[in-house]
């Protein structure tokens, strides 16, 4: 049967997309220039591109053009385990300190880091700011700016959340020395040594760092790989342990990338509120959303004031200037007092930078055109990644899609070790972060982590062949 020119167009289309000569992510050429290519008119460009679209090869995005999708979907595993896992000690630094350092190695590709590739951020511009705090900054700043932190740059942490209709305070708002600190302080200012904490699971090991930390013991709530924390799992939970405090990521969590949907934020804030019990949202990753709009915190909740909202600029905008915050609401004052207590308060040059770098931001656009250029390339090269690992990985591997972020989790089969996995990839010069950091137990003995941050390219690539080569050896045995 002969083909039609639109469907001829179509077949070649995804013939250079199958051979890699357009990678998930690429913004094809746009209708007019390929009419200009291949004589053919726009009605005729145009079906070829809605019928590559009809097949999920390819996306619209409106006023954007069209793009390579990301390839076939392998379904995610869901454990078999939905159970609650309780654990009255916490016993994993000593693991995750040794797994952390063995990744700083600069001869390692570091897929297994929790950071973003740092050449992705604006650091002439931050370096700018830097200098012009440190020019103004007078002798008096080190008082000044002591909790909750300097005054301009709360200011524009609460205008950032008036933008995203959700009513924040400035004096509701205690800048810190990162998001861990942030998390740190809620988790002390809200529990007690011995207390229970719900946490999700699997869970990002800062948390079960800071639960060992501070003596407390964790029920860890089944998590799903697309829809967040088990809403049923929770309230069974707090009908059996004493909880005081649920620490969840709602936004592309790590390590799972799943964000919560909105009933299910809903339902999860409106059980915690009838428990009485507070609420500590790390969502330092909401920035990082693939789609047109970006998600809402549980902090936009009518419950808002008992919802510690932490975040920072680590993930979005500087990595090395570790200055973060929690939105406290009544928890507020008592967490300055812990701060005084503690880290005394976050670099102060580094706080009028930031400061300096988001208000003339407003002026020249500077933040958000940074922020939309650094969501396309994270989703450029999570696509790139993940079509390379569904095409090289053995087919009993499945893998994560998430909107936002830049990790993805890997499901290697039950029949595969990921600490050899991890072991034996290290070895070669690449690093991953095996499932054992992300719980109290073994349960996720058998997954992976994998950072997509990365630029694609054949130092990558050639890091992903031999982690499928490794995978594929030990599912043979």
């Amino acid at each position: 049967m002969t083909q039609s020119r639109y469907e001829t167009l179509a077949r070649t289309l995804r013939r250079q997309i199958d051979t890699q000569v357009w990678l998930p992510g690429d913004r094809l050429p746009s209708l007019r220039d390929t009419c200009k290519q291949s004589g053919l008119s726009l009605m005729t460009v145009l079906q070829a591109y809605q019928l590559l679209e009809s097949q999920g090869v390819i996306v619209a995005r409106p006023q954007s053009g069209y793009y390579v999708a990301a390839g076939v979907q392998r379904p995610v595993r869901h454990s078999p385990d939905g159970r609650l896992h309780a654990a009255e000690q916490v016993d994993v630094n000593d693991a995750i300190f040794d797994i952390l350092k063995a990744g700083q190695d600069p001869a390692v590709v570091p897929l297994g880091s929790a950071f973003p590739d740092p050449t992705l951020f604006p650091q002439p511009r931050l370096a700018r700011s830097l200098a012009s705090a440190v020019r103004r900054m007078s002798p008096h700043s080190a008082i000044a700016n002591l909790p909750p932190g300097n005054e301009e740059l709360r200011r524009s942490i609460a205008q950032r959340y008036a933008q995203n209709g959700i009513e924040v305070a400035p004096d509701e708002i205690v800048i810190t020395s990162g998001a861990m600190e942030s998390l740190g302080l809620s988790l002390q200012v809200v529990t007690e040594p011995g207390d229970w904490v719900a946490i999700e699971s699997p869970a990002f090991y800062g948390v079960l760092q800071a639960i060992e930390r501070r003596k407390l013991k964790a029920v860890a709530i089944p998590t799903d790989a697309r829809y967040g924390m088990d809403p049923d799992a929770l309230e069974q939970a707090l009908d059996i342990y004493p909880i005081k405090a649920c620490w969840l990521m709602s936004s592309f969590q790590n390590p799972l990338g799943c964000s919560l949907p909105p009933a299910k934020k809903a339902r999860l804030v409106s059980i915690l509120q009838a428990h009485n019990v507070a609420l500590i949202e790390d969502d330092v990753y909401s920035e990082l959303y693939f789609g047109s709009e970006r998600t809402v915190p549980l902090k936009a909740s009518g419950y808002r004031s008992e919802i510690l909202h932490c975040s920072s600029f680590s993930k979005s905008l500087a990595p090395g200037f570790r200055v973060g915050w929690v939105a406290a609401g009544a928890y507020a004052e008592r967490i300055q007092r812990l701060q005084l207590m503690s880290t005394l308060s976050a670099s102060v040059p580094v706080q009028l930078a930031l400061a300096d770098y988001l208000q003339k931001g407003v002026q020249q656009g500077g933040y958000d055109t940074h922020l939309r250029r650094l969501r396309r390339v994270l989703e450029q090269r999570q696509m790139a990644m993940r079509h390379a690992i569904l095409a090289e990985f053995p087919a009993q591997v499945s893998v994560t899609q998430p909107a936002g972020g830049y990790f993805l989790w890997l499901d290697l089969g039950d029949n595969v070790d990921a600490a050899r996995v991890y072991q034996r990839a290290l070895t070669k010069g690449v690093s991953v972060a095996p499932g054992s950091m992300f719980s109290a137990d073994k349960r996720f003995s058998h997954c992976i982590r994998i950072n997509t941050s990365f630029e694609w390219g054949p130092h990558t690539a050639r890091a992903i062949s031999i982690l499928a080569a490794l995978v594929a050896e030990e599912i043979k045995g």
